[in-house]
C-alpha cells in the first residue's frame, strides 16, 4: 500500500532548517529509500516518495510555521540540484503509476504556487548543479529561481531528446506561460540536452538571476529576507501541529473519524460518507487555534485529502465514487459562517479556507466517477455544498423514505460557493456549472442561506435528478450499474473533457493538455516499447523510433 503519511522525523529525502522569517528546504535524496524495488534514487533523481514528503513539508509549513515569510529550495549535492523524475523508476513502474505520479507531482507543484500567492509564503530556489528535467520542474514552480554562475550549473528539460516522453509537472506550460520564454526560444531550450547555463538562461527567462559561486549563499539570504519582508503572515502566532488523521483500513472499508468508505467491489464503487461536526462551531480564531487539527473544518479536509490520494493509488480498479453526507445542516452552516468572518482576518483561518480549496481541486482532477446522493439526514450545506457542483452527477431525494422520520433533504448555499472556492479555470463551480446563464448564477446567490428541498434545486439546476422513494433505489442502482458497464479509459477522457468549461488557465492546461498528451505518450512504443527510449535510457543503445506521425 501506498501510504501518503508521514512527518520530518520520518523523512529520508528532504531536510527542513528554520531561521526566522526564512526556512530552507534541502533535498538530498537518500538512494536506497525507494517506494518500490527495482531502481535506486541516483543523482537526487525522485520518486513518488520523495514528493509525499515534499508534500507533507509544504503543508507543515504552511500551518506548522505562521512565522515563516519564504522558504528557500535548495539542495545538498553542490554537483546536481536534482536529476529530476527518476528513469528507472519509470522504466519498472505500470503505466497507471506512472500517471498518478506525475498528477501527483504536479498537485504538489501548485501546492507551492498557491503557497507563494495565496497564504503569502513565498518560494524561493536557489541552483547549484545541474537542474534536468522534472529538477528543473522543481525551481519553475517557486516564485524566484537564482542560479549559481560557475560554468557548470544549467538547466535543462531533456525529456524529448533523452527519453521520447514530455517533462510531466508543467515544465512546457510552465516555460511559456509563467516565465513568458519566447516560443521560440523555448523551442530551442526543450530540444537541448545539456540545457542552458550562465547569462543566457537569464537572457532567455529561463532563470531570474546568476550569480557568482563566491557570493552565492549571501545573495540567496538577502533575497529570501527581501521577499519575507513583503509578506503579512503574523511573527509571534502559533501553528497547529499536523499530527496523523486516525485512519482504518480493512479489506472492503476505510474509516476515519468524519469519513466512512465502503466499497461495492462487484460495482467498482466505493460508497463515501462525509460526516457532519458533532458541536457547534467555535466562537471566533482564539477557539480554532486552541482546537486546532480537531477543527471540523480542518480534520475534514485533511481526512478528505488522504482518502482521495488512498483511494486513487491503492484501489485503481474502483471506478465510481458515490458521496454522500450526514449531520446537522445548521452547524456546518455555523463553521461555514465563521470561516467567512475570519478568512481575510486570520493566517489560520485563511489556510483552513486555501486548504479545502486545494482539497476539492484534487477531487476534480481525480479520474473517478463522482455521484452525490442528497438523503434525508445529509448536511450539503455552505462549503461541504461544494462536494455537489464537484462531481459528475447528483441525486437529491424528493420527499422522505418510509419509516425514516427524518425531515426530507434539503441543500443551503453560502458566499463560498460563489466566491471563496475556485476551480483551476478561476472559476466558482457554480458559475463554470451555469456557464453562459449567469441569471441563473444570479439566482442561486439570491438563495444563500436558505433550505432547499429537492423541488428548488430541480428548478435551479443545482441537482441532477431529483427521484421519489419509489424509484430511488432503482434509480441509483441502474446509474452504478450502467457506469461499470463502460470503459473506463473512454470514462477518463469524458469526464475531464466536461469538468473544466471556461477560460484556460496555466492550471488546466497542466492538468487536462499535459495529462492527456503524457497518458498517451506513456503508453506508446517509441517510450516505452522494447526499443523505446525509456527502455533502453542508460543501456548505450539508441532507440529505435517508429516515424509515423499521428
Amino acid at each position: 500500500m501506498i501510504d501518503f503519511q508521514t512527518s520530518p522525523d520520518r523523512y529520508r529525502h528532504w531536510k527542513l532548517a528554520l531561521n526566522g522569517a526564512v526556512a530552507t528546504l534541502t533535498m538530498d535524496v537518500d538512494p536506497a529509500a525507494t517506494l518500490a524495488p527495482g531502481y535506486e534514487l541516483k543523482m537526487n533523481s525522485y520518486d513518488l516518495g520523495v514528493d509525499i514528503e515534499l508534500y507533507d513539508a509544504v503543508q507543515r509549513l504552511r500551518f506548522e510555521h505562521p512565522e515563516v515569510r519564504a522558504v528557500v529550495m535548495a539542495s545538498n549535492n553542490p554537483k546536481i540540484f536534482c536529476a529530476g523524475a527518476n528513469i528507472k523508476m519509470l522504466g519498472v513502474s505500470s503505466h497507471g503509476h506512472k500517471v498518478n505520479f506525475c498528477k501527483f507531482t504536479n498537485e504538489t507543484r501548485n501546492s507551492i504556487e498557491d503557497a507563494t500567492a495565496n497564504s503569502r509564503q513565498t518560494y524561493l530556489c536557489a541552483v547549484s548543479g545541474t537542474a534536468a528535467g522534472g529538477g528543473y520542474e522543481l525551481a519553475l514552480a517557486t516564485d524566484w529561481i537564482m542560479m549559481v554562475d560557475d560554468g557548470n550549473t544549467s538547466v535543462s528539460l531533456p525529456e524529448v531528446p533523452l527519453l521520447a516522453v514530455l517533462p510531466g509537472t508543467g515544465g512546457l506550460t510552465r516555460v511559456v506561460d509563467k516565465r513568458k520564454v519566447r516560443r521560440d526560444l523555448a523551442d530551442i531550450f526543450c530540444s537541448t540536452e545539456e540545457g542552458v547555463k550562465g547569462k543566457r538562461a537569464v537572457e532567455w527567462r529561463l532563470v531570474d538571476e546568476v550569480v557568482p559561486s563566491s557570493a552565492f549563499k549571501d545573495a540567496v539570504k538577502a533575497r529570501a529576507e527581501a521577499l519575507a519582508a513583503k509578506s503579512d503572515r503574523p511573527a509571534d502566532a502559533k501553528g497547529v501541529t499536523l499530527t496523523h488523521p486516525a485512519r482504518t483500513i480493512t479489506a472492503d472499508e476505510v474509516h476515519y473519524p468524519h469519513i466512512d468508505i465502503v466499497f461495492d467491489r462487484d460495482n467498482r464503487a466505493a460508497h463515501i460518507t462525509l460526516k457532519g461536526p458533532k458541536a457547534d462551531a467555535p466562537a471566533d480564531p482564539a477557539a480554532i487555534q486552541a482546537q486546532g487539527v480537531d477543527f471540523y473544518p480542518l480534520a475534514l479536509a485533511r481526512e478528505l485529502d488522504d482518502a482521495i490520494l488512498h483511494l486513487r493509488s491503492n484501489e485503481t480498479s474502483i471506478a465510481t465514487w458515490v458521496i454522500r453526507s450526514e449531520g446537522d445542516s445548521g452547524r456546518v452552516m455555523g463553521y461555514d459562517a465563521l470561516l467567512q468572518r475570519h478568512g481575510a482576518s486570520d493566517w489560520l483561518v485563511r489556510e483552513i479556507l486555501l486548504y479545502w480549496k486545494r482539497t476539492m481541486k484534487r477531487l476534480d482532477v481525480t479520474s473517478r466517477t463522482l455521484f452525490a446522493l442528497v438523503e434525508p439526514g445529509s448536511c450539503f450545506a455552505g462549503f461541504l455544498a461544494e462536494i455537489l457542483f464537484a462531481v459528475d452527477r447528483s441525486y437529491m431525494l424528493d420527499g422522505t423514505f418510509e419509516d425514516d422520520d427524518r425531515p426530507a433533504a434539503a441543500v443551503r448555499l453560502s458566499a463560498l460557493n460563489f466566491d471563496g472556492l475556485p476551480m483551476g479555470n478561476g472559476l466558482s463551480r457554480i458559475a463554470t456549472r451555469f456557464l453562459g446563464e449567469p441569471e441563473t448564477v444570479a439566482k442561486a446567490r439570491q438563495t444563500i442561506g436558505r433550505d432547499l428541498d429537492a423541488t428548488a434545486c430541480a428548478k435551479l439546476g443545482l441537482v441532477t435528478g431529483i427521484p421519489d422513494e419509489i424509484d430511488w433505489s432503482d434509480e441509483v442502482r441502474l446509474m452504478i450499474e450502467e457506469r461499470a458497464s463502460f470503459s473506463p479509459d473512454s470514462l477518463t477522457g469524458m469526464e475531464a473533457n466536461l469538468r473544466f468549461a471556461g477560460p484556460e488557465t496555466m492550471e488546466t492546461k497542466i492538468f487536462g493538455r499535459l495529462t492527456a498528451w503524457q497518458n498517451w505518450i506513456f503508453q506508446r512504443p517509441n517510450a516505452v516499447g522494447e526499443t523505446g527510449a525509456l527502455k533502453l535510457y542508460g543501456t548505450g543503445k539508441r532507440a529505435a523510433y517508429n516515424q509515423e506521425r499521428v
